[in-house]
């Protein structure tokens, strides 16, 4: 579990001079809540207000004949009535990702729009203009700006500005702070920067000024800046190194997310920095030692570039050093025991790198440290013992390294600890009791260890903050009192592999907040609580899989993903929220039809996935699949399932359908050509009849793994096919199919390669980082399931139908096959030479055809056991039947010139057996048991009776 993402602090800058403007801000507004603003000034605020769209009405205070003074956003000076400042910024910040869709109607109705009308040149003394985060995107920045002569503080930031910066800008000889960051802005100069004599703050962040190849001339000559933030603004290195004696005010650069591939040398004459951020961009080579000359330095960033290096020592003595971020930057090597220098750093950030070795004791003299992440490394070792003298730290993240060893005991001695994630390590040993006394403890993964015991209520005693417990892949068994209250409200439960059963966990009805829920492969044999069905939380993502949990599910208080597979839940398919887009039902014994999942218009207008495979589930598959426009991954094999593929199937572009093992029957509708995107298509042992279409080849041609196996299908095999670039994996197995085996096949490039891409076949619906296929394929003969190998797999499966013709020579091309079966089918000829060249073929099945002459020799052809060519007329290995110079079997070659008076004989041999044994097949018993010869006269004289009286009745 990553550490959410921290901003940067900024130990000097201008913020302390924005609290003092805000302070002076509240005590002028107070100060002057009895002067009326001055009417010209009113007059050109409501002409500009009247440009503007404001959805949110933030605006409303703004009416004709009101005192201006006191409108939202407006600041007067408290003496004279002018109004000094105008604070207008969107007021909501920008929600998280996943927060609901209200909340984010909320944040873009808070954002003000239109056009900028040019009566603010009215305001003669306004001194400050902020309208940060609102959407004016399709204007420029206005000219009028670089009028308001007054200004000293002008943020546009966020606001979504385009096109080029107005040069008049650089009039404003008073401006202090200027910020323009996050618009579409770009500039081919910023020589009207120099004109800023006044500006202790400059952000132009995200402004394109790859042409502006003076910035640091410039920027460097303002005399009192402090700050330049430059973020993401396509700069490259400096063809021209400039001197930059006149900067030593400068405290805080970023530089971040440009294309600088070194360091640039004058940063290293800057010796009053303070923080430097050169994160996220093309850095290469060891980390210069000139870091440890800037002996301000409190905050360094360089994650996100190429690195390879070991960390310097020169680091280890900035001893004022309180950020530093080498996260993601190629990192080699050990860290030093001589980090326990960096007496005042408070966030150390090592991540995503190939660190080695162990965590040095000496982490225990980070006193002031708040935050430790080394996560994703290649660290072993144990956690050292002095952890515990970290009594400030807040965030402790090593997960996904190789640390074994117990998790230290000392751990309970972090008072302050909110998070601590040790998650994909190999630690062992118990789950330790000293968890209980963490009483700030929010987050705590310890999930993917070796961990052992038992785990009781004692060890949650004091969680009465605790958010997150993610354990899940420990052989842990949690054993609480049935009475247990947990003194936490969780959003996010994961202890899938916990032994928690048989009983279904009750402490779980008392989790009111629970979004997230995991309690998969939890030994839990247990009818479904109607308690737990009727929570009142609602969950975000369940799993229930892999336990025996039974009864029926009416619906699924879900709104996102569940997976309840493998259980032994009964009755009709539960009814699901209309947000659910991955769903999981396999492997239980739902019944009923498909109808009123598929047939509700909301059920599938987010769906992505759906498995209902390995159920009782019957009927035909309803035709009413076109409001399931989202749906990519459709498994419903393995069912009782009946009747023709519904047209609308083929409207939903669908990159994996699996229809297997039913009774479906009838042709392929021409509408599935349209799903386009099929990377997995699955009919096999159904009663599918028909050609195989032409369009497969044509229009699907993403298919990698293609199965028609155990059907009707007829005709011949589609030229179209070859086609299939992508195709690994091709079974026509067990129809009716005729003619020959194209020659074309040469052309299915992946078969035809050895270098595989990928070990997986991905689809883009992404559940643990990384969602693959899996598929059931025939090879040698046997049915397995291939997952995250399926990419590795190439076959062609062609037995059992009634191909004929020679085999081409053209299959020795695919090189890449790793099974070939040709089995039972009525192919002639000689096996060719070519297929000698398959190298990496595994399984070869050519039994059961009329195959004749040598088996071509010296290749790996003899690898193959007996069973690879029996029924057929080969000879030579493996076979023990020896060839003639001639390449004849040695059997046919000695009966030469009889053979044909040797067939005629064994056709009267075999006409004079037959009408013995069917002679005395019948006499014999008739001879011999009396009861039957009795049972056999009566017949016959019966029939005689009924032919006699026949006749009679013919005559008269």
């Amino acid at each position: 579990m990553a550490i959410a993402t921290m901003t940067t602090p900024l130990p000097i800058s201008l913020f302390p001079f924005l609290l003092l403007i805000s302070a002076l801000c509240f005590s002028i507004c107070h100060a002057n809540s009895n002067l009326l603003c001055i009417q010209s000034e009113r007059e050109a605020l409501l002409k500009f207000k009247n440009h503007l769209i404001d959805p949110s009405n933030r605006l409303s205070s703004w009416v004709e004949g009101g005192d201006c003074c006191k409108w939202i956003g407006v600041i007067c000076h408290n003496s004279t009535g002018y109004v000094n400042q105008l604070h207008l910024a969107a007021p909501l910040s920008q929600p998280d990702f996943d927060a609901p869709l209200a909340e984010w109607e909320a944040y873009v109705r808070s954002k003000l729009r239109g056009k900028i009308n040019p009566s603010l040149l009215e305001l003669k003394h306004l001194s400050s203009l902020d309208l940060s985060n609102n959407d004016f995107s399709s204007i420029h920045i206005p000219k009028i700006f670089g009028l308001l002569e007054s200004l000293t503080y002008l943020n546009l930031s966020d606001a979504l500005f385009q096109g080029a910066i107005p040069h008049n800008l650089g009039n404003l000889s008073k401006l202090q702070y200027l910020d323009l960051g996050g618009n579409d802005l770009k500039s081919k100069s910023l020589q009207w920067v120099s004109g800023l004599s006044s500006l202790q703050y400059l952000d132009l962040s995200y402004a394109d000024l790859h042409k502006a190849t003076d910035w640091v001339k410039v920027t460097f000559k303002l005399p009192s800046l402090l700050e330049l933030h430059l973020s993401e603004c396509g700069l490259d290195n400096d063809p021209s190194p400039t001197s930059l004696s006149s900067t030593k005010s400068l405290v805080v650069l970023d530089l971040s997310w440009n294309r600088f591939s070194s360091v640039p040398k004058w940063i290293f004459s800057l010796h009053g920095l303070v923080s430097i951020d050169l994160s996220h961009n093309s850095l290469e080579g060891s980390i210069p030692d000139y870091f440890g000359n800037i002996s301000f330095l409190e905050v360094l960033d360089l994650s996100g570039n190429h690195l390879n290096s070991s960390i310097p020592n020169s680091l280890y003595s900035l001893n004022r050093l309180q950020f530093l971020c080498l996260n993601d930057t190629q990192l080699q090597g050990t860290i030093s025991s001589a980090i326990g220098n960096l007496s005042s750093v408070t966030h150390l950030y090592l991540s995503e790198n190939q660190l080695t070795g162990q965590i040095p004791l000496s982490i225990g003299e980070l006193s002031s440290l708040k935050l430790f992440d080394v996560s994703k490394n290649q660290l072993n070792g144990q956690i050292p013992l002095s952890i515990g003298q970290l009594s400030s730290l807040e965030f402790f993240d090593v997960s996904e390294n190789q640390l074994n060893g117990q998790i230290p005991l000392s751990i309970g001695e972090l008072s302050s600890l909110k998070l601590f994630d040790v998650s994909e390590n190999q630690l062992n040993g118990t789950f330790p009791l000293s968890f209980g006394r963490l009483e700030s403890l929010e987050t705590l993964d310890c999930g993917y260890n070796l961990l052992q015991g038992v785990v009781s209520e004692t060890h949650f005693s004091d969680l009465t903050r605790l958010t997150t417990l993610a354990a899940s892949h420990n052989r842990l068994r949690f054993e609480p009192n049935s009475s247990w209250i947990p003194p936490f409200q969780c959003e996010r439960i994961e202890l899938g592999h916990w032994h928690l059963g048989p009983k279904f966990p009750q402490w779980l009805k008392f989790q009111k907040k629970l979004s997230y829920l995991d309690i998969s492969y939890a030994g839990i044999s247990d009818v479904m609580p109607t308690w737990f069905l009727n929570l009142p939380t609602q969950f975000e993502y369940l799993n229930l899989s892999s336990n025996q949990l039974t009864g029926e599910i009416s619906y699924l208080n879900v709104t996102d993903i569940v997976d309840v597979r493998s259980n032994r839940f009964i009755g009709p398919l539960p009814r699901v929220f209309s947000t659910v887009t991955i769903l999981y039902m396999s492997n239980n014994s739902f019944s009923g039809s498909l109808s009123q999942l598929i047939c509700d218009p909301s059920s599938g207008k987010l769906m992505g996935v759906l498995y209902i495979d390995k159920n009782l589930i019957s009927g035909d598959i309803p035709d009413c699949w076109n409001h399931w426009q989202r749906l990519d991954i459709l498994n419903l094999g393995s069912n009782n399932l009946t009747g023709k593929i519904p047209p609308s199937l083929g409207h939903i572009n669908l990159s994996m359908l699996i229809l297997r093992n039913n009774t479906m029957f009838g042709e392929l509708p021409s509408t599935l050509q349209n799903s386009t995107n099929l990377i997995m298509f699955d009919l096999s042992e159904n009663h599918f009849s028909g050609s195989v279409p032409v369009w497969i080849g044509d229009k699907l041609s993403n298919l990698v793994i293609l199965s028609l196996r155990s059907n009707n299908f007829d005709g011949h095999i589609p030229h179209k096919i070859c086609d299939l670039q992508s195709l690994q994996n091709l079974d026509l197995a067990y129809n009716n199919i005729s003619g020959v085996i194209p020659k074309c096949f040469n052309n299915l490039s992946a078969m035809a390669t050895t270098n595989k891409i990928f070990n997986s076949v991905f689809s883009k619906y992404a559940v643990d980082d990384s969602f693959f296929f899996k598929a059931l394929l025939v090879l040698k003969g046997r049915e397995d399931e291939y997952g995250s190998t399926l990419g590795l797999v190439t076959s062609m499966d062609l037995s059992a139908n009634s191909l004929t013709g020679e085999i081409p020579k053209e299959i020795g091309s695919l090189v890449g096959l790793l099974s070939l079966n040709f089995s039972g089918n009525l192919l002639i000829g000689n096996i060719p030479e070519s297929i000698g060249n398959m190298e990496l073929m595994e399984s070869l099945d050519l039994s059961m055809n009329r195959l004749n002459g040598q088996i071509p020799t010296s290749t790996q052809l003899q690898s193959f056991d007996n069973l690879s060519y029996v029924g057929n007329h080969l000879c030579g290995p493996p076979l023990t039947k020896n060839c003639t110079s001639k390449g004849i079997p040695t059997d046919i070659a000695n009966n030469g010139s009889s053979s044909e008076g040797s067939k005629v004989n064994s056709l009267y041999v075999s006409i004079a057996l037959g009408f013995v044994m069917g002679f005395w097949g019948l006499v014999a018993p008739l001879f011999f048991i009396k009861s039957w010869r009795i049972a056999y006269y009566r017949k016959l004289d019966h029939i005689c009776s009924k032919m006699y009286v026949f006749w009679a009745t013919m005559g008269m």
